[in-house]
């Protein structure tokens, strides 16, 4: 992903529409490598060396303060506002969808995979980047049947970059 200070504010709008965020092992490890808040922190007013912009601290204090929870059977613990999930998937993830509240974002590859077999997923945003990569992961590949999707909102950024949100269709 391209960063820019667009995407960010786009994805802050996102984050808070959630009560919490729900990741895998793998991108609940790099998001808290890249975004959680050091501890000993530089003095205000004081960069460290290698800050990043201005325009990425609202995603970084949203995602660091953000309610987790974290699917996955090999961690023995998470902390870093985090829960772990264990057990049956989509138990789980019913039994957090019925919560009060806004709901949950999902990020990564591999859970939104296994939450769209499950036929939990009731939205879905795809960033579209100007850039051909030639590699990387295949969302929803591997998945065992079609998901019919209806457009709701699309918004394209300075970038180039598209966002496009879409629900299931009936």
């Amino acid at each position: 992903m391209v960063a820019d200070e667009d995407l960010h504010r786009h994805a802050v709008e996102n984050l808070v529409q959630a009560d919490a965020l729900l990741f895998g092992r793998v991108t609940y490890e790099m998001m808290e490598a890249a975004w959680r808040a050091p501890t000993g922190a530089a003095p205000t007013g004081a960069a460290p060396i290698g800050a990043r912009p201005d325009w990425m601290e609202p995603f970084a204090r949203t995602i660091d303060a953000a309610k987790k929870y974290v699917v996955s059977s090999t961690l023995d613990r998470v902390d870093w506002n985090a829960e772990l999930v264990r057990g049956d998937l989509g138990k789980a993830v019913q039994q957090l969808k019925r919560e009060p509240g806004k709901g949950l974002f999902v990020g990564g590859v591999k859970l939104p995979l296994a939450l769209a077999e499950l036929g939990l997923i009731d939205e879905y945003e795809f960033v579209v980047q100007p850039r051909l990569a030639g590699h990387g992961p295949t969302l929803f590949a591997g998945l065992s049947r079609h998901v019919d999707l209806r457009l709701v909102s699309r918004l394209e950024f300075g970038s180039g970059a598209v966002a496009m949100r879409y629900e299931p269709k009936s």
